[in-house]
């Protein structure tokens, strides 16, 4: 059976390895010039099994709002002339109550547990080094009533065999030494033990070597174009080398999956979502993050990866749009100098834009 992969990100990859495992022949195409350029590139590192959450949530409204008020606001939607936007946003607004909630969490734990066993089998079948650690995250609470409003999580969790700890101030120093620095800057928080770190496009890169090994052609620097519909069925790719056949096809493009499915009469419920990052280096051992931990306030996670901080966030509803303005990263920057004032040279970070995409009601896809 010849396989079609579209794309070649971390998921693109990883459904090619285990296809060719299974004895498929597999081509991957992309347009970039190596695996793990896009999404895939400098997103937080976080593995998060148990941190995982839809967006529609009880109270995004109202905090949406409040965000609005906010100078390292977590969230800007840019009011664009797009029925795919206003579709996708209702979709959200009517999943933003506990019951969906409860609903949509526990599909997203389900699927975080399988992908933690999956890791780890297959971590423990290949060599692969992508700066992992198994140190979990540590959600962070700025304030009493985000602690207490954490107890709906604490419910899917356990009954979804996800283990966590419920922790005070001195609890999250002792997880994050760094912290002790600003320690009347928190109140307490909920840390996932069961979640690692881990960078993307190390982890992406290092699993195509394996999957070349196992016999998958990688085409990069090719731009799909279209699908080629015969008798009802996908029948080839047009790319702009020309058309490529095969059996089956797997589209991994994230949120362009949606623009290029469209064309065939295949409507994704998602919508693209773009966010921030930076990576700086490590100054001070002592005074950096160990793990990952999430700022609950401006939905920043900061992950230690080697020697290198990452800091991710700020997600924007804007379409597809990767333009990295002057700005563009103050909240993210704003929030690492904030709890590890000490831990990183932000003078020296690398700024990066992202988009993924969101599936309604809301699960994150990429």
């Amino acid at each position: 059976m010849k396989v079609v992969v579209l794309g070649a990100g971390v998921i693109g990859v990883t459904t090619a390895y285990y296809l060719a495992k299974q004895g498929a022949e597999v081509t991957v195409i992309d347009r970039q010039r190596e695996a793990g350029l896009e999404t895939s590139f400098a997103n937080a590192g976080e593995l998060s099994y148990g941190m995982t959450s839809p967006w529609a949530a009880p109270g995004v409204p109202q905090k949406a709002l409040k965000w609005l008020l906010m100078r390292h606001r977590p969230l800007t939607i840019w009011p664009l002339l797009s029925p795919t936007m206003w579709s996708w946003g209702l979709k959200m607004l009517r999943n933003c109550n506990e019951t969906q909630y409860r609903t949509n969490k526990s599909r997203m734990v389900r699927i975080s547990n399988y992908s933690r066993v999956a890791l780890t089998d297959l971590c423990a079948e290949l060599p692969l080094e992508f700066d992992r650690k198994d140190l979990g995250t540590l959600q962070l609470f700025r304030k009493e009533k985000q602690l207490e409003s954490s107890t709906l999580d604490q419910d899917v969790l356990r009954e979804f065999g996800s283990p966590f700890e419920v922790l005070d101030r001195d609890a999250c120093i002792a997880a994050e030494p760094g912290l002790a620095h600003v320690a009347e800057k928190f109140v307490g928080g909920l840390r996932l033990t069961a979640d690692r770190t881990g960078d993307c496009r190390t982890f992406t890169n290092q699993l195509a070597q394996e999957a070349e090994k196992l016999g998958v052609t990688f085409r990069y620097g090719e731009t799909i174009r279209n699908l080629v519909v015969e008798a009802g069925k996908i029948a080839g790719i047009d790319t702009d080398r020309g058309r490529e056949t095969g059996d089956t096809f797997v589209c991994c493009l994230g949120p362009y999956s949606a623009i290029l499915l469209k064309k065939i009469g295949i409507l994704l419920p998602i919508y693209p979502v773009k966010g921030y990052s930076i990576t700086l280096p490590v100054t001070d051992q002592s005074a950096a993050p160990q793990s990952t931990l999430m700022d609950e306030t401006y939905k920043v996670a900061i992950t230690r990866l080697g020697n290198r901080i990452r800091v991710a966030g700020q997600a924007e509803i804007i379409g597809y749009n990767h333009r990295l303005g002057k700005h563009a990263t103050d909240a993210v920057r704003h929030v690492v100098s904030d709890l590890f004032p000490k831990g990183g040279d932000v003078s020296k970070a690398e700024d990066w834009c992202l988009t993924s995409a969101l599936m309604g009601p809301n699960r994150s896809i990429c």
